[in-house]
C-alpha cells in the first residue's frame, strides 16, 4: 500500500504526517512555521522530508494562498508574506525529489469532504470554514473549483455592509469568523470579559441563555450568507468546518435560521442540506492526499 507525507501549512505551525492510500495514519506531528524567508521555509519542509524520504510515494501539501493547483504555482502565501508568484512545487522538489503536489487550505478541505467524508454523493456544493477568518470553496460536478484566477469561493471577501468603503471589520471574515461569535456573545452577556470559544459552548450547553442568543445571532449570519452562496450557486449541500462545527448546538442554529429564511421567503427555492465536514483537524492533510492521488492516478 502506498504511503505519502502530507503537511498542512499554517500561519502558526506545519502539521504534518504520514498517511497511507486508505487513510491509515501512521505518525503525525508539527513544527513552528517559519515566518522570516522563503529560504527557512524549504529548508523547514526539506528536513521533515529528510526523516521519511525512504518511506513515501509522494508529498502533498496543503498551504494558504491564491494557487494553481495543476502548474504547482502560488500567485500569493497568504500569512506567507515571502511567497509571490513561485514556482512552489518545482522550487520544493530541487530539496525534496519526489512527487509534489499544492493544493489551497480551505480547498483542501473540501477535496477532503469530496474524496472520503460529507460531500462524496453531490456534484454540486460548498464547504464554508469557520475559522480565525472564513474558508471558502465552491464544489462543481464533484471537483473542486477553482475558478480562472484561481479564487473563487474566497468567501472572506463578502461585504457585509453597503454603506461604508470595504474594510475586514466589515467583512464576512471577520462578521462570522471566532472574533465576530466572541463578540456578539460579550454583547449579550453586556461585559468587557473576554472567553475562548471553548468557554462559550461550555455554557451554551449547560442553557446559558444570553450565550445561546449570541451564538444565534451569529448563526443568523451565517445562514444568510449560505443562502447568498446558495441562490447563486444551487447547492446541494453545504458542509460546516472549522474546529466550531464539532458542536452540533452551533449546526442546529444555523440550520434553525436558514429554516426561518425560508419560511419568510414564501415560495418554493431548494434548500440545501448543512451538514459538519467529518474532517476537521485532520481536513487539509486528507484533503492534500486526495487532491495528491487524483492528480497521480
Amino acid at each position: 500500500m502506498k504511503t505519502y507525507l502530507t503537511l498542512d501549512v499554517g500561519g502558526s505551525a506545519i502539521k504534518y504526517a504520514l498517511i497511507q492510500e486508505d487513510l491509515t495514519i501512521i505518525e503525525k506531528s508539527s513544527v513552528p512555521t517559519p515566518m522570516d524567508t522563503l529560504d527557512n521555509f524549504i529548508e523547514t519542509i526539506g528536513k521533515i522530508y529528510d526523516q521519511y524520504s525512504q518511506k513515501i510515494d509522494g508529498m502533498a501539501i496543503s498551504m494558504p494562498g491564491i494557487i494553481d493547483p495543476e502548474k504547482g504555482y502560488q500567485y500569493t502565501g497568504g500569512a506567507l508574506r515571502y511567497i509571490s508568484d513561485l514556482d512552489t512545487v518545482n522550487t520544493l522538489k530541487k530539496r525534496c525529489p519526489t512527487n509534489i503536489t499544492i493544493g489551497n487550505d480551505a480547498k483542501c478541505a473540501a477535496n477532503a469532504e469530496i474524496g472520503f467524508g460529507n460531500l462524496q454523493d453531490i456534484q454540486d456544493g460548498a464547504v464554508v470554514i469557520l475559522g480565525t477568518g472564513i474558508g471558502g470553496c465552491l464544489i462543481k460536478d464533484h471537483q473542486v473549483h477553482t475558478g480562472k484566477h484561481f479564487s473563487a469561493g474566497e468567501f472572506s471577501f463578502i461585504k457585509t455592509n453597503n454603506n461604508d468603503a470595504f474594510s475586514w471589520d466589515n467583512a464576512w471574515s471577520t462578521r462570522c469568523g471566532i472574533k465576530g461569535l466572541l463578540e456578539r456573545v460579550q454583547e449579550q452577556l453586556e461585559t468587557d470579559e473576554t472567553y475562548t470559544g471553548i468557554e462559550i459552548f461550555d455554557m451554551a450547553n449547560s442553557g446559558n441563555e444570553k450565550v445561546l442568543a449570541g451564538i444565534n445571532e451569529f448563526a443568523k449570519e451565517v445562514a444568510v450568507q449560505i443562502f447568498n452562496v446558495h441562490i447563486i450557486f444551487d447547492c446541494e449541500k453545504v458542509a460546516i468546518g472549522g474546529g466550531i462545527s464539532a458542536q452540533p448546538i452551533l449546526i442546529d442554529l444555523i440550520n434553525k435560521n436558514l429554516d426561518q429564511i425560508y419560511a419568510d421567503l414564501g415560495f418554493s427555492v431548494y434548500r440545501p442540506a448543512i451538514v459538519p465536514c467529518k474532517f476537521r483537524n485532520d481536513a487539509n492533510l486528507i484533503g492534500a492526499l486526495y487532491q495528491h492521488i487524483q492528480t497521480y492516478k
